[in-house]
Parts: C-alpha cells; structure tokens; sequence
C-alpha cells in the first residue's frame, strides 16, 4: 500500500490547509477587541496615551482585513510562506500597539502568546521557531522600551522592576512553554489523523477486493450449469457430426471455449469460496487467506491449530471480515518482513474465546520500542544490526497501526511480545525466539455460527446496484 502511505503523509505538512477566512474573521476578533480597549482606556479611566498613532495601528489592521476580503475569495487556502506572514503582521502589529500603551506595564501584553500558539498548531517547526524567537525579542525590547502609560492627571503607570521581570520571564516561559505544549499535542491528533485515514482507506481497499471475489464466485456458480450444458452437448454433436468434419470441427471449438471459460472463472475466483463462505468460513481457512500474499517470499509459514483446555468441540467459523483478513495479513507480513526461516500461525479456540498467534524466529521487537508498537508514524533511529538486516526498511509503525486499529473494531484485543528476552545477541534460525502477537477475540464477538452473529443460512440474495 505504499501510494496510501504516500498520499497520507503528504497530509503531514498542513500549512497549506488553512483557508484565508479563518484568519480573517480571527482578526476580526483581535481588532474588535483592540478597539474596545482603547476606548475604555480613553473614555472610562481617561488615561493619556497616543490614541492617534494606536488607532492608525489598529487602521492597518482593519484595512489589511478589507483588502484581503476584496482582493480573495474566501475559500482561498493560503501556501505556508503566506500563512507565515499573516501571522507574522498579527504579532509585529500587537508589539506596535504595546509600545504604544505601556509595553509590559500593559496587561493585555500576555496575548503575545496568541500568534506563538496559532504558528505551533498550523505551521511547520521551522516556523514556530522563527515566530516564537520573534515574539521573545519583541518582549524583550518592549521591558525596556515602550512609551509611557499615563494616568488622567501626568502620573506614569509602572509596575515594579521586580514585577516586570516577572512579566517579562512570564511570557517568555509561556512562549517557549505553549509552543511546546500546542506543538505536541498537533502533532499526536494529526499524526492519529492520518493513520486513521490510511486504515479507512486500506479497509475500504480489502472491502471492494472482497465485493470482487463475491462478483465473481457468484458469477462463476452460476455460470457453471449453462457452460456444463454447452460442453455436453457440443459432445453429443461431435459424436453425430463423424460424416460432417467441418461441422464437428465447429461443435469441437465451442467445447474447448466452454472450457476455456470454466478456467477464466476458476482462475478468476480461486480466491473465493461459495457465497456462504464469503460471509464466514472456517478460522484456519481465514489464517490461510490471509497469509497467502506472504507465501511466496522466501519464508516458511507453518499453520497449527488445536482445542484449547476444556473444550473438544470442532473447530469454530468465523465472520469473513476485511477488517479481520486485512489485520491478519499485516500481521504476517510484518513476521515475513523480520523472520530469519520461519513464521508460526497458531489458532486455537475454546467455549469462550478465540485465539490467534503469530511468532517468528527474527530478532524480536526492539526493548526501545516494544511499549509503542501500535502508535502511528513511529520513528526512531535504527541500528547497525536493524540496517544490516533491512537495509531498505523504513518503518513507521503505520502497518501495525492499521493491524491493530481494523482487528480491534472486530473486538479483539492484541498484545506484542518477544519470544527471548535477549533480542542483540545471536539467535538460532527456526526457534521461536522472535517477535509474539496475540490477537484474542471473546467468541460471542467472531463465531458466525452461534449468538448474535451468526450467518444465517438461506437463498442468496442479488447483488443491490
């Protein structure tokens, strides 16, 4: 699925998302409030400031939003280099404004943390970094140079020096500190985001391969009576046509078509089971499909199935589900991916629950990242036995993600574990000492022949266009 993967992390840069209307009507807001700041200043408390210059700052800013409003559509998404210079304007216009009325003596000076903690939730880090840096020198400079903020009769408003330290390393803790926090907390939603997307698209890719085989299987049963008609007959023709050769000639092409026909379908279905079988089969039948991708790579897979205690029932049919066969061949593949010779699939069953198990004989997980398996777009920095064993692989994680993201909507619940606890040392190919899955289902969620989900068994009904 590597075009998924692709597509998906292309989604990763999203600077280019934001549509120039949010920006605007956030603006909106900056302004309204700047505006209804200085008037109270002005007309309630009567404070002396440069109300001229201040509202002419608070002007740019309007007319910016006016123009932007003419000049765009508002569905218009802006590049990152634009999303920066926005954001970019909004922080230099606050620093203005604050000189203007008192620089940190001002309390409205915290809101200089608002552009840090847009730029760390919409741009990329190089971005943050140059608006958070931006910001910390614009606090800086205005603890030490602002304009005074006067009282109605000339008496200067400043707060202590004490204080204004405080202020000063306040923001700066803020800058650095919610730059930080809103990039970390983006980051994880973005990051789940896009592995959830490529679980959708990869369930619904199993979803339309599984529509195609029941297209087919059905077309192949229900071809097979007409076609098994044309080949006996043609049959009987020939046998009356040994006087005639060139009309048995005729009658002998139309059988070799009708079995030509029956080898297109087979070669076409031999995936498909009949129609009752696409909606459950039995659990070692759905390991078998699963793996067979993986079959042919080099690597043994050995199947092996038994009753577990205290249950001597036969063994259990499951629900056919693209989420249960597409997580089980992630699974496998990932086996394939990292064993040395071998790969186990074991099932086994009881009263109660239904269970899977893939082990191989590889390395196992790393104890670095055994206690993240499953978490989306996991990097980390790989090791010289990592890049002599695959020098090719780039793993994310993504794959197990979406293995463990599909089988767990089934009800599962998977755990990882390694076969040895030494996983640096030398490992001896075809013993059990690599990596452990365990995907346990309670029977009630998966059986297809008993409880609330069981296939009911009856005439197959046409295919709804």
């Amino acid at each position: 699925m590597p075009d998924t993967i692709e597509r998906v992390l292309a989604g990763q840069e999203r600077g280019g998302w934001i549509r120039l209307r949010t920006l605007t009507l956030l603006r909106w807001g900056a302004i309204f409030g700047q505006v209804s700041a200085l008037l109270v200043s002005q007309y309630v408390y009567q404070l002396q400031l440069e109300y001229g210059l201040a509202y002419f700052v608070v002007g740019i800013s309007l007319a910016g939003n006016l123009i932007a409003g003419v000049v765009f559509p508002e569905s218009k998404r802006l590049s990152e280099v634009e999303n920066l210079l926005l954001v970019l304007f909004d922080l230099l216009q606050l620093s203005l404004l604050l000189y203007l009325t008192g620089g940190l003596n001002n309390p409205f000076s915290v809101l200089i943390m608002g552009p840090v903690t847009v730029s760390a939730v919409a741009l990329t880090l190089r971005s943050l970094i140059f608006i958070g840096a931006t910001a910390i020198v614009s606090v800086t400079v205005l603890a030490r140079y602002h304009m005074p903020l006067l009282y109605h009769d000339g008496s200067e408003l400043e707060i202590l020096p004490i204080f204004l330290f405080g202020s000063w390393l306040a923001i700066v803790i803020g800058v650095i500190f919610l730059g930080i926090y809103s990039r970390w907390i983006a980051s994880e939603m973005h990051a789940m985001s896009d592995a959830l997307t490529a679980a959708k698209m990869a369930l619904a890719r199993e979803q339309k391969l599984t529509d195609l085989g029941g297209v087919v299987a059905a077309a192949a049963h229900e071809l097979g009576t007409p076609l098994a008609t044309i080949k006996l007959t043609s049959a009987e023709l020939m046998e009356e046509l040994d006087d005639r050769p060139e009309l048995q000639e005729d009658a002998r092409l139309i059988r070799e078509q009708a079995d030509r026909c029956r080898d297109i379908l087979r070669s076409m279905g031999r995936a498909g089971k009949d129609d009752l079988h696409l909606r459950q089969a039995p659990l070692t039948t759905v390991l078998r499909e699963a793996a067979e991708p993986h079959a042919t790579r080099g690597k043994t897979i050995h199947f092996e199935d038994g009753e577990g205690p205290g249950h001597d029932g036969p063994q259990p049919a499951i629900l056919r589900r693209p989420e249960v066969i597409h997580g089980l061949r992630n699974l496998v593949q990932n086996a394939v991916d990292f064993a040395r010779t071998s790969i186990w699939v074991e099932a086994e069953w009881s009263d109660s629950r239904i269970l899977v198990r893939i082990t191989d004989d590889g390395l196992g997980y790393s104890p670095s990242v055994i206690g993240r398996i499953g978490d989306p777009f996991m990097r980390r920095r790989r090791s010289q036995r990592d890049l002599s064993q695959r020098p090719e692989y780039e793993g994310m994680g993504l794959g197990l993600f979406i293995a463990k993201t599909l089988l767990e909507r089934t009800g599962a619940e998977l755990s990882f574990a390694n076969g040895s606890d030494d996983t640096t040392g030398p490992q001896t190919p075809g013993a059990r000492t690599g990596a452990i899955v365990e995907v346990v289902w309670p029977r009630s969620k998966i059986d297809a022949r008993v409880g609330e989900n069981a296939v009911k068994i009856g005439k197959n009904q046409p295919i709804e266009i």
